[in-house]
């Protein structure tokens, strides 16, 4: 075999695979752009500005079974979860972050040539995930206020549909698909997998109806309320004999010990990460409010912990590095499904102040 021999051996289907744009580190951006890593204000990717509770680092500060691998079975932390998320154990399968769920649910799911029904602009990982499943995504565009055409999604419905996912509320726009729209989707009896990684923020959730319909499937995470981004804890809640298949096909030890641990220490201390949640709402409303007496941006009202905009002069990519040349980081896109607009997430309130008055002196440099 040739030196270059062995590409040729690569699944033709992921030749020109395009992957998911992940967030850039505090440590990438330092290094390219020549900032100090304590001076970078970070709202890319949507992550808790407060980090996680004290009781997390003391806790992992205790812990002194490292060197033991973790239960597979997930026992104590279905147990735990079951308690936070008001359902049994039986529903719950946990995971490596949410992103890696959703790789489990397409491969449970998934056959070549199998489609998905996605609703773009949305989260990325939903489309990536299908790719690498060699199935098809079935695009049913967003409307002009971001709201998910249901009439059109039904219609794209064919017999080789397996899934219909929605990210609730969306991600990137921050709006929540009412219920009796995600009502009328599960009555299609497609299966349906809403991801409400931002629930804890929105405080509207379709959980309890995964014990009424067998088609619908939830997504929660720890990293955006709770702060345990770096963690990567994710969970599922499922009629159970779908958890059973999903923890059949899952990697043996996909949740750390010490993730574990940061779950059991947060719900014992949930009324504090909840109180930094409330602080979240009301800077996300706050920076919402300020954007809007800016005239060429159009923020969007938002259920998450973030505002997207659209950028109406100028482009957004002005606007990025703008930020950038000022130790700022946020979310722009500039493409045939996003054209010209940015994601800011909700940070404390000097990061609100220090981001409006970046924004100004943009303003004043273009004028």
């Amino acid at each position: 075999m040739s030196k270059n021999g062995i590409v040729k051996l690569i699944r033709p289907d992921l030749v020109n695979i395009t992957g998911y744009t992940a967030s850039k580190s505090p440590e990438e951006v330092a290094a390219t752009a020549r900032f100090p890593i304590n001076g970078i204000i970070k709202l890319d990717a949507n992550e808790n500005p407060y980090g996680c509770s004290p009781k997390v680092l003391e806790a992992l500060s205790k812990y002194d079974s490292f060197n033991i691998y973790p239960d597979a079975g997930q026992r104590e932390l279905r147990k735990l979860l079951e308690g936070y998320a008001g359902v049994g154990a039986e529903h719950i399968v946990a995971s490596s972050g949410s992103d890696q769920m959703i790789g489990l649910i397409m491969q449970l799911f998934v056959s070549p040539g199998d489609e998905v029904i996605n609703f773009p602009p949305t989260f990325d990982i939903f489309r990536f995930a299908v790719t690498l499943c060699n199935g098809k995504v079935v695009d049913v565009p967003r409307d002009e206020n971001y709201d998910v055409d249901i009439a059109a999604a039904k219609k794209a419905i064919t017999k080789k549909t397996k899934l219909i996912v929605l990210a609730n509320p969306n991600n990137p726009t921050g709006n929540p698909t009412p219920q009796p729209d995600i009502l009328e989707l599960l009555d299609t009896g497609v299966p349906v997998l809403a991801d409400e990684a931002y629930v804890e923020f929105c405080g509207e959730t379709v959980t309890p109806l995964v014990k009424e319909y067998k088609n619908l499937m939830v997504l929660r995470t720890f990293s955006k309320w709770a702060g345990l981004a770096s963690f990567r804890i994710g969970y599922g809640i499922f009629p159970p004999e779908i958890a059973d298949y999903l923890m059949n096909i899952k990697m043996p030890y996909s949740v750390s010990a010490a993730s574990t641990i940061a779950v059991r220490e947060s719900l014992k201390d949930r009324d504090f990460l909840m109180d930094r949640v409330k602080k979240i709402v009301a800077e996300r409303d706050r920076l919402y409010e300020e954007l809007k007496k800016i005239e060429w941006l159009k923020p969007f009202p938002s259920k998450a912990n973030f505002i997207f905009c659209h950028v109406l002069n100028g482009t957004a990519r002005q606007i990025y590095e703008g930020l950038m040349d000022r130790s700022i980081i946020i979310r722009y896109a500039d493409n045939h499904v996003m054209k010209d607009f940015i994601r800011i997430g909700a940070g404390k309130p000097e990061h609100t102040d220090i981001v409006i008055k970046a924004i100004r002196e943009i303003e004043a440099e273009r004028a």
